[in-house]
């Protein structure tokens, strides 16, 4: 089987579409978000604000 480098994967935020860059990317429990607001849930804000994306936490 052949190995495969991923570079850029989703948010892992639920309702965010933003696709973000491994090296970029805020990690918290193994698992990449493009944002603070996104990793820590929305506790204190709506959306990742970045443009287009619907994601509502």
């Amino acid at each position: 089987m052949a190995s495969v480098n991923v570079e850029m994967v989703k948010c892992a935020c639920s309702d965010c579409v933003c696709i973000v860059s491994i090296g970029k990317a805020v990690t918290r429990d193994d698992r990449a978000y493009c944002c603070d607001d996104c990793a820590d849930g929305h506790k204190e804000h709506k959306g990742c604000d970045h443009a287009g994306c619907p994601c509502h936490g």
